[in-house]
């Protein structure tokens, strides 16, 4: 595999995940709520998406009608999407520690109506790729060049609607539509595989007429890589399986705490600081 990311480009992004991770457990055990596994789960495909070169933003113009356009649609994670847009410089990085207080734009599923650079408000699952294949026919209507990313859960790809905007990117062989989905093989009830499995992935995807890609998605290199790959399939939409594990960084604490899932739940104080001092 030809590597896209220079020494220093990779030492940078591998600290920047670090720190995301960080603001990822401080935020939501300071709110006591929140969903940090879920979160932890997609820091690379977000840090590499949005620092890595991939994704075209401009913090100072978040309206900018050129700009590419990330969805979040598996909506709970919003702390790895409030921690990565305040690193990129959409909002001050103090901001994080108000995440679901009232007043506070960090509400606990994106709201696009109260943060700069959140394209769609999202946390009813299943919804996210149908409004960004959308987005991505707006940019043709419109003769705009921007491409559209859809972060997308493995459980929540049990979804009717992503199946349905599945068939139908395809039939309208929209190019600049790249799903991702974090395949870290839990959802809210138990483990992917028991609740429905829906594997393997890419095959299905295929069959519709995507161009599909699976990868390791904490390695770096290879998320840079499938991201070039697929801004370069022409006019067919474009599928990453990033196999990841939920509450990377923090395995140990998890098995302290007997909970590799962990859904929805903030690490308690004396938790969070174990995993904080993995991270250091």
């Amino acid at each position: 595999m030809d590597r896209l990311l220079s020494d220093e480009k990779r030492t940078e992004l591998v600290e920047l995940a670090k720190r995301i991770r960080r603001h990822i457990i401080k935020m939501t055990t300071e709110a006591g709520s929140g969903h940090p596994s879920s979160s932890l789960s997609a820091v690379e495909l977000l840090v590499t998406l949005y620092f890595g070169g991939f994704l075209r933003y401009r913090p100072g113009e978040p309206g900018w009608p050129d700009r590419d356009r990330f969805i979040l649609s598996k909506g709970h994670a919003a702390p790895v999407l409030y921690a990565v847009l305040a690193e990129a410089g959409f909002f001050p990085v103090e901001q994080l520690w108000t995440l679901r207080r009232i007043g506070s734009p960090l509400e606990g599923h994106p709201n696009r109506k109260r943060l700069p650079a959140v394209e769609a408000s999202t946390g009813s699952l299943g919804q996210g790729l149908s409004i960004g294949l959308g987005h991505a026919l707006a940019a043709r209507l419109d003769g705009r060049k921007y491409r559209v990313f859809v972060l997308l859960g493995d459980g929540e790809i049990d979804e009717g609607q992503v199946w349905e905007a599945v068939a139908a990117a395809a039939k309208y062989r929209v190019g600049n539509l790249i799903a991702i989905v974090d395949h870290n093989g839990y959802q809210q009830t138990g483990p992917t595989r028991e609740v429905l499995d829906l594997d393997p992935i890419p095959q299905k995807w295929s069959s519709f007429g995507w161009h599909t890609q699976e990868i390791d998605g904490h390695d770096l290199d290879a998320v840079a890589a499938a991201y070039s790959a697929a801004i370069e399939t022409g006019d067919r939409p474009s599928l990453i399986v990033a196999r990841t594990v939920k509450g990377k960084g923090i395995e140990a604490v998890l098995d302290e705490l007997g909970d590799h899932n962990m859904h929805g739940k903030p690490l308690p104080k004396g938790a969070a600081e174990k995993a904080l001092a993995l991270l250091a």
